[in-house]
């Protein structure tokens, strides 16, 4: 059944107070106050999703705020919450190849573009990454240019050097793993995962 309504509230991290909202399916969002400010963070979920945004909680930010705790402090790796994010097709494509990629490692653009069948398509990829509204659960900060550069971060290149620094740390590697040797999960499997919605924005 349709969500009626998304609650949202702020919920603490190291890096900086964070925004987060959910449906009764999943959650949407979360982002840093920082990124643009709570206006026009609100302003562009509301855009997107057109449900009335209630200040409160539910289980998935009250799950949400537990993951997050535990992954600052290096005991959790894959979050669990359950997502409800709305996007075009392309970008749930891409924000499914987001999360296969594991913790402590990192994808090129120009590797996801590959991975979804556009090797040419590295520009849309980052676009794709910009309009991930869900930070540090799909982890559009795992993702850097083949040289090694960070690129872009819409919270900020620090926060994206601290959070791969963090899963470097928590994976006990010197380095990051940036091939693609690992085993991947299933695309569709991680599409099931984000709930069935391909509306455009």
């Amino acid at each position: 059944m349709p969500s009626h309504k998304m609650s949202y509230r702020s919920l603490p991290s190291p890096l900086g107070e964070m925004i987060a909202g959910a449906t009764d399916e999943g959650v949407s969002f979360l982002e840093w106050h920082a990124r643009g400010g709570l206006e026009r963070i609100m302003q562009r979920v509301q855009k997107r999703y057109r449900l009335p945004l209630v200040e409160g909680t539910n289980p998935h930010l009250d799950l949400l705020e537990h993951n997050l705790t535990e992954y600052f402090a290096n005991r959790l790796r894959v979050f669990s919450v359950a997502l409800d994010v709305k996007g075009t097709p392309f970008e749930r494509q891409i924000w499914a190849e987001l999360l296969g990629i594991p913790y402590g490692q990192t994808r090129s653009y120009g590797d996801i573009a590959a991975a979804v069948g556009k090797p040419k398509a590295s520009r849309a990829v980052g676009r794709a990454n910009g309009a991930n509204y869900l930070a540090i659960v799909i982890p559009c900060h795992r993702v850097i240019e083949a040289g090694g550069g960070l690129r872009g971060y819409g919270g900020g290149l620090w926060r994206k050097q601290f959070l791969l620094e963090l899963e470097r740390k928590g994976s006990g590697q010197e380095q990051f793993v940036t091939d693609e040797g690992s085993e991947r999960m299933n695309t569709g499997s991680i599409l099931d995962i984000m709930g069935h919605d391909t509306s455009t924005t």
